[in-house]
């Protein structure tokens, strides 16, 4: 009995260090948190900006949002992307030197790279939306090509960010039906299910 849990140990072991060689799972939870509170923090803001300027969403987002409005958007969504990539950036760091282990290796090449492709082409395809003046869609397919991302990228960290992947394009699909609701749909996607996926991780493989 005792060799048979000796056995059953070592494939567990074998097992964890195979997983480990082909996976970053270092990702912490607390980067999904705080990437969650960027985009909350960058949807008030938006919505702050159309109250002062008498703007309906739902009204002028097919198309009648002067240029300044288009680049007070470019603007806070670059403003959310940079401040939520450097604060997840700092606390993946800080798990990667409480785990002893390395940044960049193999498995964050592999990560980074798998994402990186779907959402460059999201960001493309986002510009060219933009640049025909179909706003209306720009909030859904930043949520599709995330999600999309997240799929692709999910083989080679976490498999707990393959749901989060998910979720991300169902609401992005919603979101290209009900136009009115994108911008409640983009707050959704990366800003609560952000906060409940980094949430779920910290307590399931940090605490």
């Amino acid at each position: 009995m005792n060799q048979q849990q000796d056995q059953l140990e070592t494939l567990h072991e074998i097992r964890s260090i195979m997983e480990r060689s082909s996976r970053f799972l270092s990702l912490s939870g607390l980067s999904g948190i705080s990437a969650g509170l960027s985009a909350l923090a960058g949807a008030a803001v938006v919505k702050w900006y159309f109250t002062q300027h008498s703007i309906n969403y739902y009204q002028q987002v097919g198309g009648n949002l002067t240029r300044e409005d288009i680049l007070f958007l470019l603007a806070v969504a670059v403003g959310v992307l940079i401040l939520g990539f450097c604060t997840a950036t700092y606390f993946t760091m800080r798990n990667v030197r409480k785990k002893n282990l390395r940044f960049w290796d193999n498995q964050s090449r592999r990560l980074l790279l798998n994402l990186a492709i779907p959402l460059a082409t999201g960001g493309a395809f986002c510009a060219i939306l933009i640049y025909h003046n179909i706003l209306f869609l720009v909030a859904p397919a930043m949520l599709v090509f995330y999600g999309l991302a997240l799929l692709n990228g999910s083989k080679y960290t976490l498999s707990d960010i393959r749901y989060l992947g998910i979720f991300e394009i169902v609401l992005g699909l919603f979101a290209s039906v009900f136009v009115g609701y994108g911008l409640l749909l983009w707050t959704v996607g990366f800003g609560v299910l952000h906060i409940v996926y980094g949430t779920l991780v910290y307590f399931k493989y940090e605490r």
